[in-house]
């Protein structure tokens, strides 16, 4: 019996891991399977005194064509490990989430998506097969052409309608493993989300920063980031190597993160990053994960921890649902030092999957109890009016009445999962 929780560390709940490299056996007679507990919120967690398999030790590569970019590997294969042996080969994923830290199971599971979501849509638009052990005990190779509902229900399905212990993904063939990178202060929340949809029709990635503590006529300002890969004549003859550079030693006291403390951060960012114009080719670490040069930085929360927010706000429905929903974070106090802005392209083929076209944003925000929860409830209520939804992967506190009013898909998913299990 162990203290488990997602990387948040809120909530937290009580049960055992089942840690083992034979999934095929491991996984019978448990409910949940669990990769690195990177995701945020409850996604992984046991009912309190429940088992949940963790796959991190079936981390083989089962085969790979290399004149294809066609991989197949066991479910707990990470990002990470990808990342150290396709890119300098001329293939990498085809989607980019915000760590390293992630398994192929957790990445389908989760449908994850990246900068580059417009132009590539989540990662289960490229996942081409699955084996799964489904909860009536039996072992089936699922694709879209055999099994088309449950594999669909699965990208994106939390994990809910079976364990996953093998992924087929096609992987992107890329010019080199550098990113040609540009960064642009953006002023305020206008200029930032009108220059962000224009860049977003040019390059393959895009994201920004908005500083969400700004007010007033500053509201959102933030930095616009876009990229892509380098080409050769453009790019080092080396290839970049992934490496971890500091540790945070010790769990900081919970008061640390505050409204204060990050609104004095977000200000000294924008000044640092925000008084010119930047470009050229950068190592791909910290263009696609920037918090994975620190190791432990949940610490940085406290032992409360906090709980990660994101949304995705359907601009062609309502074109100033983003001014509300900031106009409401910040009227809330809604501190959070990463605020990330992304363009979201089409919906993609997974029931549940999170994005939709619009903006989405993501927050990091300190647990501070009710505080906190009625943050999440002002936040779901501008959602809701303007037709979006939350990415289920980093939620821990929307309720479930609003998770119904966001979801029209999810009567269709429980009614698979109900022939399933």
């Amino acid at each position: 019996m162990k203290q488990i929780s997602g990387w948040g560390r809120f909530p937290v709940a009580s049960g055992h891991e089942r840690l083992a490299e034979d999934l095929e056996t491991a996984s019978i007679g448990v409910a949940l399977s669990r990769g690195l507990g990177r995701s945020y919120g409850d996604a992984s967690l046991p009912v309190d005194g429940d088992t949940v398999l963790c796959t991190r030790r079936a981390d083989r590569i089962l085969r790979f064509d290399a004149g294809s970019g066609m991989l197949r590997a066991e479910a707990g294969f990470s990002l990470w490990q990808l990342n150290q042996i396709f890119p300098q080969r001329g293939f990498a994923c085809p989607v980019q989430p915000g760590t390293s830290y992630i398994t192929l199971g957790g990445m389908t599971a989760s449908d994850v998506h990246g900068k580059n979501h417009h132009v590539a849509g989540s990662f289960g638009e490229h996942v081409r097969a699955l084996r799964m052990r489904v909860p009536d005990g039996r072992l089936i190779e699922v694709t879209e052409q055999n099994e088309p509902e449950l594999f669909r229900a699965t990208l994106g399905g939390m994990g809910l309608t079976g364990h996953i212990l093998e992924v087929e993904v096609q992987l992107e063939r890329i010019p080199s493993p550098w990113i040609w990178c540009e960064t642009h202060p953006m002023r305020n929340l206008d200029e930032l989300v009108t220059e962000l949809r224009k860049a977003s029709a040019a390059w393959p990635f895009t994201m920004s920063w908005a500083d969400c503590t700004a007010r007033g006529a500053s509201m959102g300002r933030g930095l616009l980031t876009i990229g892509r890969y380098a080409e050769p004549g453009e790019a080092p003859a080396e290839p970049p190597r992934m490496h971890e550079r500091i540790a945070v030693p010790f769990d900081l006291p919970s008061f640390t993160m505050n409204p204060w403390t990050i609104r004095l951060f977000n200000a000294f960012y924008y000044r640092v990053r925000g008084w010119r114009s930047l470009k050229g080719i950068v190592h791909p670490q910290p263009f696609f994960y920037p918090l994975d040069a620190i190791r432990h930085w949940n610490r940085l929360y406290g032992r409360r921890g906090f709980a990660q927010y994101q949304c995705v706000l359907p601009l062609e429905r309502d074109g100033l649902a983003y001014r509300r929903f900031f106009d409401v974070l910040t009227r809330l106090g809604g501190a959070s030092p990463v605020s990330v802005i992304k363009d979201c392209g089409a919906e993609g083929r997974g029931i549940l999957s999170f994005p939709m076209p619009g903006i989405s944003v993501a927050l990091d925000l300190p647990n501070h109890g009710q505080r906190t929860q009625a943050l999440v409830d002002a936040l779901n209520a501008v959602v809701m009016e303007a037709g979006g939804r939350i990415y289920l992967t980093k939620d821990a506190l929307t309720r479930p009445e609003d998770l119904r009013v966001m979801e029209p898909r999810l009567e269709r998913f429980l009614e698979i999962r109900r022939k399933w299990d």
